[in-house]
């Protein structure tokens, strides 16, 4: 590869990580290339890119942004590197890499390290719980639905006192005459 070709390769994965919010780092080795592609297909069904890259050209493209990337150091960029890519959604592709896991019975890809709005997670331990983080959209959703339990409860009450005091109104307006 020559310094122009890899200069591209840099320049793209900095726009990448630009353009995406939440990055996860897996280690895909030892799937066979049937897999692999069985792998890209789901990525790509879901709406995530998935990409390989050399890690000193990852190195290099993380060294460009503006958040210290330096505690993924030797632990995450080693061996072979594969680099999910979600704009949107954090635990989507954690979602992904557990789907694939156990549609093929195995533990590979491998969780290395991810990016969630820049916070940094280390390690294939931290799985479930980035698959399990909540997206913007359904935290919104429960914010809303916690709004507007009190504001039922009260209409709710309104309504069900409105045929009561209708009933004193027409029982006390007949006392009169």
């Amino acid at each position: 590869m020559t310094r122009e070709e890899k200069a591209q390769v840099i320049d793209g994965l900095v726009d990448r990580f630009k353009n995406n919010k939440n990055y996860y780092f897996t280690d895909a080795s030892g799937l066979t290339v049937a897999e692999v592609n069985n792998f890209r297909q789901l990525c790509f069904n879901k709406g995530v890119t998935y990409g390989v890259y050399k890690n000193t050209l990852i190195t290099k493209a993380l060294d460009q942004m503006e958040t210290d990337y330096s505690e993924f150091g030797n632990e995450v960029l080693k061996g072979f590197t594969g680099i999910l890519f979600s704009e949107e959604i954090g635990n989507l592709p954690g979602k992904i890499l557990k789907e694939f896991r156990k549609s093929s019975k195995g533990d590979k890809p491998q969780l290395k390290g991810a990016s969630i709005n820049t916070d940094l997670f280390i390690g294939e331990d931290q799985l479930d719980k980035l698959a399990s983080l909540k997206s913007k959209e359904e935290l919104i959703g429960e914010i809303i639905l916690l709004l507007q339990s009190p504001v039922q409860t009260v209409l709710g009450q309104l309504r069900s006192g409105q045929d009561k005091l209708s009933g004193i109104v027409k029982t006390l307006s007949e006392r009169e005459n």
